[in-house]
């Protein structure tokens, strides 16, 4: 196996071993609010996660397709449309990723659907930086190697997240060999990625989202309007695909 593989390999079971305690921590979840206002609802309904975050009203985000700020899959003029809101560190994020990619893939090759992925910070002020340095990354290989590479890249960021007890686990070099698995050149990204190149690119997604009505992740838009129909994240995924086939 060269290092690069083995690099890959023991970043995967890194975040695996990662996730698998996060799930532990999130099955002993109750529910929880902050200054008598309830943000979100964890329960856990059959082993599965149930989230419900404030996005049900009042959602004015640009067009599927329009933004600056996200990548893209599918035919633009495909009859349906969806938008994304995530933060790579967000767990709830990286459920809703694993059990929707091959679905919506394969309904944007159909000519079925347009996805737009929007990553932005919402958990760094709570989790420290890496939803910063992610998103950074992600518009430094955006920028230096293009939306296929782009998407590559997005799929790596959710395959090998870091858990919220531990997201420096994710390391600026970790970042980097991602990037190169995508498909970028190391010298056209490295120093963006150590160096917060992007910076403004993150802040500026952040504040859209936010303008936009957005403030929980994930948030999802079915052809512009939030879509919330299901109480755990398998129930909300296969609720959307069946809408879109």
């Amino acid at each position: 196996m060269s290092s690069t593989s083995k690099k890959a390999a023991d970043r995967r079971a890194k975040a695996a071993a990662a996730r698998a305690e996060q799930k532990r921590r999130e099955q002993r979840r109750r529910l929880f609010t902050i200054g008598g206002v309830v943000l979100a609802v964890v329960l856990i309904v059959g082993g599965a996660i149930a989230v419900s975050v404030f996005n049900t009203e009042e959602v004015d985000a640009a067009p599927a397709g329009s933004s600056e700020f996200g990548v893209t899959i599918g035919d633009k003029d495909a009859p349906r449309t969806v938008v994304i809101y995530e933060d790579f560190l967000c767990p709830y994020c990286g459920a809703l990723e694993d059990a929707t990619r091959d679905d919506l893939s394969q309904l944007a090759a159909d000519g079925k659907v347009f996805v737009e992925y929007r990553p932005f910070d919402l958990l760094s002020d709570s989790f420290g930086d890496y939803p910063i340095r992610a998103a950074n990354a992600f518009a430094v290989v955006l920028d230096a190697a293009g939306p296929e590479a782009g998407k590559k890249f997005h799929d790596l960021l959710f395959e090998n997240q870091p858990s919220e007890q531990d997201p420096d686990a994710m390391t600026d070099d970790d970042l980097v060999d991602l990037a190169v698995e995508a498909g970028a050149e190391e010298s056209e990204v490295r120093d963006g990625i150590e160096n917060l190149a992007q910076e403004q690119w993150v802040t500026d997604a952040t504040k859209e989202a936010k303008a936009s009505g957005i403030t929980g992740t994930p948030t999802v838009l079915l052809d512009g309007e939030p879509f919330n129909d299901g109480r755990t994240i398998d129930d909300l995924v296969e609720n959307l695909i069946a809408e879109l086939q």
